[in-house]
């Protein structure tokens, strides 16, 4: 009834149906500029850092006066669910995961009050910072700075502080201010420094203390303020102005007054410009070190609208020549082209899908003017969904806008079975007016439409229930498919029979062409069908089981990984490598890539920025490669052979392990799950140097299981230490404390910083520490003289025992106790057979001492929990559909008739995944969820229509002859205009595609073993199980 009094509504407000449709359009397309658009949905957790940067300290001071006072501080927050900790030399990076309820600027205030309380625990001068409100699809931009024409000359030290200092103070701010940046972390090059660099001789010479030299230099540079001076009718401010302005100035402070004689700076020390103790840089085409940056967006921001923001302004800032100097910035990497190659890739399958269903509805229907009437749906429907999209903030990416795709073959199956209908009374029934007909003739199908297309819709609500990673990506697809079919759904009964009394004409009643070469044939195997029930019962079931028996051999993985169109190589080396050296080594590895065809530049980045919030240490780099167009590689070759060419020109690093990874995804698996990889298995336990044992038999254990590649050990230990150990008795019998002597190690050989020293805006830190040629090397150092209370030299190395031991490089927590963490990608092989192997192999060989255990983690962690929750809603949504039906024919017979398609549907995409060679994955169970919804509305168009004609009085044979005669057209139609939609995303090659293809194969193989069953074997099952009808 309901049904019939929205058409009928429509019918007589036919205008105003079609001018808000008009209107509609409009809106549509306003929306479609407001969209928020992204390569990728964003997966990354709800999480806060918290870096606390502490100058010298060793990982082990790190982990047990900074790491552990904040983990116990944070423990017990509300909403978190993981807790893990790097502790590096002079770095501690604690990352906080919340659930993915929590508000993420609620997480960090809680972060900030409990911080508070910590605070005063802290040691002297360190201070914890949170990290910036980014994600792993944050880094959306990233730069070098550079002089036209310089391509690849060699930078001097000087240019390179010089353009560090330009990026620091003049391009990050400018840079900063755009909307949506949240953070822009500098690389590379030299921070300026001003230096007093001590020399010992001369202090002991005059009698002075390094401590001395150290707060002259502080207290020298201030300015004091001694509030007014009234003048009459007018008033002063008075301020002393002492600030330090330039070298000079330094180097004129006196230290003491010695016989009258004043002692100054320049007596005892060389006051020069330097540079800061470096943590990282950027090697550049394997020929020069240079400066740039990383730009962050801001979490939850529309990437291609904040990278269009830089674009600008950074063309604004080289066009005007806004950087002194002639410098210009210029990108290396610009997240702006993988978006536009992204969506690039899924409307080019759109549009091609809207041309292959149009030519279908030609073909079948044979008519101009209805096929039109059904693109009008097919056009307003993605137009509104967009406008829904933008209420409901999802972003068009891949994900949603290939769930649009999929949903292109569903949204018409309602329209078309309504316009077929009509079209075909239309050419019979000539005695009723035209409105009349279209009334009558959208109402009967009605209920089949209305329940086939819920059902649908009702299938993808369970996706949206997905947790985690996989959450984020699918349920996006899941709403934009359920929005899209409701509005399709309204339409159909709105739009549609309107478009119809204003534009169709009756048919001839006449098959087309093509309906008529299917007819015959067809009609002879139904026939067949018909008269060995049994046969063709068991035939099918035989089939079924068939394709039960493949399942197992199908390999299991996560979500395929997308081609992003740049490469990360990803070095490691000996943990105790020089910063320089570690440079050096990266210039000869990017020299090597920049060999490799295909490849248009290398930038890389060795160590850490200036954000703190980066944990990379002088031992790791990482190289982000351009790639060329495609058109410009080597015939044949794909982004997996450069990358292997890379790999395979790498070999030549002696004692370096090199992982290849693209940004995002490589950025993704670091921070939801703290590993870079598919498989790890983490150790817990006390004793680093157990753990360390034990994590090489598991590497040795994995190694020998095929698939298993890139098997890396965090590199735990093999830093070396220059241990000085007080002696208490020996320091007490001088006279000495043990602070004295800590106050040397750490200025002396260290450099401690005084105070900063202000150019304008600028404002540089000025150290004091000694010449290098007096802390170079350990007989230097030992043979240090102290000056005693009494007057007396002493040499450090007769006030504590110097040794050189072998420590600990870097210490991970998780949940506050230490880990280490064996990581690995499977190549070539499905991660779950992959999974279960490694277990049962180290299982039965790993023996762990008391206390220690081990978890495995990476991207399998996530498969397992979404397989085991598609495991879950599978059944409970078949229960769902299996009620519905009950409600429409009131019959556990009929339900259960129709529910038997689904399993036949099943067995089409089982044997496409299995010709095809693709992994059963999240995406191919997406598209096994939508088979279920079109398969049932095929059977239900066609049971409703075989129950009418028998209510009719027609004999059972002929009922379902005819019934079946007639639902011919809109069964395969809608079966085939679903397929067609999918079929360019197997041809498909852009970024992205790998994601949509298994989707596509599933659906389009499901398609054609479910038609072939909705009409042969559902008219058997029919006539087997029809219930008698009872007169009343």
């Amino acid at each position: 009834m309901m049904i019939e009094n929205i058409v009928r509504g429509s019918l007589q407000e036919r205008l105003i149906v079609l001018v808000f449709a008009i209107a509609l359009l409009v809106a549509g397309f306003f929306g479609v500029k407001k969209l928020s658009v992204d390569a990728f949905p964003d997966v990354t957790n709800i999480q806060v850092q918290i870096a606390t940067p502490a100058p010298g300290k060793s990982p082990e001071e790190v982990e047990r006066f900074i790491t552990i006072p904040i983990e116990i501080a944070m423990t017990g927050l509300p909403g978190l669910t993981d807790m893990r900790s790097l502790n590096k030399n002079s770095l501690s990076l604690i990352t906080l995961v919340f659930t993915d309820s929590t508000n993420v600027y609620f997480a960090r205030q809680l972060v900030m009050e409990r911080l508070m309380e910590v605070m005063e625990k802290m040691p002297n001068g360190i201070v914890p910072v949170l990290g910036p409100v980014s994600t792993g699809l944050g880094e959306v931009f990233q730069y070098t700075l550079e002089k036209p024409g310089e391509e690849n000359k060699e930078i001097s030290q000087e240019e390179l502080t010089e353009r560090r200092s330009i990026q620091d103070w003049v391009v990050r701010p400018m840079l900063r201010s755009i909307p949506g940046v949240a953070e822009i972390n500098s690389f590379g090059g030299f921070v300026k420094q001003y230096q007093a660099l001590v020399d010992p001789d001369r202090l002991s010479h005059y009698g002075l203390r390094l401590h001395d030299v150290y707060v002259a230099l502080a207290k020298n540079n201030a300015n004091s303020g001694a509030g007014v001076l009234p003048q009459f009718d007018e008033q002063f401010l008075i301020r002393g102005v002492g600030l330090i302005q330039n070298l000079d100035d330094i180097r004129s402070i006196v230290l003491k007054e010695r016989n009258g004689v004043p002692v100054y700076m320049k007596d005892v020390a060389e006051v020069k410009l330097g540079h800061e103790v470096r943590v990282g840089s950027l090697v550049k085409n394997g020929v020069t070190e240079s400066t740039g940056a990383i730009v962050m967006m801001i979490r939850g921001g529309n990437a291609k609208e904040v990278v269009t923001r830089i674009k600008a302004k950074v063309d604004e800032i080289n066009q005007k020549k806004l950087l002194p100097g002639g410098l210009q910035i210029k990108s290396f990497y610009d997240r702006s082209k993988l978006v536009d190659s992204a969506l690039f890739t899924v409307v080019k399958v759109l549009i091609e899908g809207v041309i292959l269903v149009i030519a279908i509805l030609f073909l079948f229907l044979g008519d101009v003017r209805s096929s039109l009437i059904v693109v009008m749906t097919l056009l307003l429907t993605p137009l509104v969904t967009f406008i829904a999209m933008n209420y409901l903030g999802i972003s068009a990416n891949l994900m949603s806008l290939g769930g649009l795709t999929i949903a292109i073959g569903l949204m018409v199956d309602g329209s078309v079975v309504v316009v077929e209908n009509t079209f075909h009374r239309l050419g019979h029934d000539k005695s009723n007016s035209k409105l009349r007909v279209i009334l009558e003739s959208a109402t009967e199908v009605g209920k089949p439409v209305l329940f086939g297309v819920g059902i649908i819709i009702l299938v993808f609500i369970p996706l949206m229930t997905l947790t985690g990673m996989e959450g984020k990506m699918f349920s996006p697809l899941a709403v934009t498919i359920a929005i899209a079919l409701l509005i399709s759904l309204i339409l159909s009964f709105t739009l549609t029979p309107v478009l119809c009394s204003y534009f169709l004409k009756g048919g001839s009643g006449e098959d087309t062409k093509i309906i008529q070469i299917i007819k015959k044939p067809y009609i002879k195997l139904l026939d067949v069908a018909l008269s060995n029930e049994l046969k063709t019962i068991f035939i099918a079931l035989g089939v079924f089981i068939f394709s039960i028996v493949i399942l197992p051999f199908l390999g299991t993985s996560f979500i395929p990984e997308m081609k992003e169109g740049t490469v990360v190589a990803t070095i490691t080396r000996m943990p105790n490598i020089a910063l320089d050296e570690s440079i050096d080594m990266e210039k000869k590895a990017t020299k090597e890539i920049m060999s490799i065809p295909g490849v248009e530049s290398v930038v890389s980045n060795v160590g850490r920025g200036e954000s703190p919030a980066d944990p990379q240490s002088q031992n790791e780099s990482q190289a982000l490669v351009s790639l060329k167009d495609k058109d410009q590689w080597p015939k044949g070759w794909t982004q997996d052979t450069i990358s292997s060419a890379i790999k395979e020109k790498l070999k030549i690093l002696l004692g370096a392990q090199v992982v290849m990874m693209q940004p995002i995804s490589a950025r993704v698996a670091e921070l939801s799950t703290g590993v870079r990889a598919d498989v790890a298995v983490k150790i817990f336990g006390e004793d680093l140097k157990i753990l360390k044992a034990k994590a090489d038999e598991v590497a040795r254990l994995a190694g020998n299981i095929e698939g298993a590649s890139d098997i890396k050990i965090e590199k735990v230990s093999g830093q070396g230490y220059l241990n000085i150990n007080l002696d208490r008795q020996a320091i007490a019998r001088h006279g000495f404390n043990a602070s004295d002597i800590n106050d040397l190690i750490e200025t002396a050989i260290g450099g401690k910083i005084a105070t900063r020293i202000f150019e304008g805006q600028r404002s540089y830190s000025a150290a004091v520490r000694f010449p290098e040629d007096h802390r170079g090397d350990i007989e230097t150092i030992s043979n240090t003289l102290l000056t005693s209370p009494n007057g007396s030299k002493i040499a450090l190395k007769d006030l504590a025992e110097i040794e050189i031991k072998d420590g600990p490089a870097q210490i991970s927590r998780e949940y506050a106790k230490r880990r280490i963490v064996i990581a690995m990608n499977v190549k070539d092989r499905d991660l779950g057979g992959f999974v279960s192997e490694l277990q049962n192999k180290l299982d039965s060989q790993l023996k762990l001492p008391d206390g220690y255990y081990f978890v495995y983690g990476g991207q399998f962690e996530n498969m397992q929990r979404a397989l085991n929750h598609l495991a879950l809603i599978v059944p409970v949504t078949i229960l769902a559909i299996f009620f519905l039906l009950f409600i429409l024919f009131n019959s556990v017979r009929y339900a259960t008739m129709i529910i038997t398609v689904l399993p036949f549907a099943a067995i089409g995409g089982v044997f496409g995944l299995a010709i095809t060679g693709e992994y059963l994955s999240v995406p191919a169970s997406v598209g096994f969820i939508a088979l279920c919804g079109i398969a049932v509305l095929n059977g239900v168009v066609l049971i409703t229509c075989i129950q009418h004609l028998r209510s009719e009085g027609m004999s059972q044979i002929e009922a379902i002859r005819e019934g079946c005669k007639q639902r011919l057209r809109p069964v395969l139609m809608t079966a085939t205009v679903a397929l067609l939609a999918l079929v360019p995303f197997l041809f498909a090659t852009g970024p992205g595609s790998e994601v949509q293809k298994p989707l596509a194969i599933v659906v389009i193989g499901g398609l054609i073993t479910s038609t072939l069953l909705t009409l042969l074997v559902l008219p058997t099952l029919y006539k087997k199980f029809e219930e008698k009808h009872i007169e009343a």
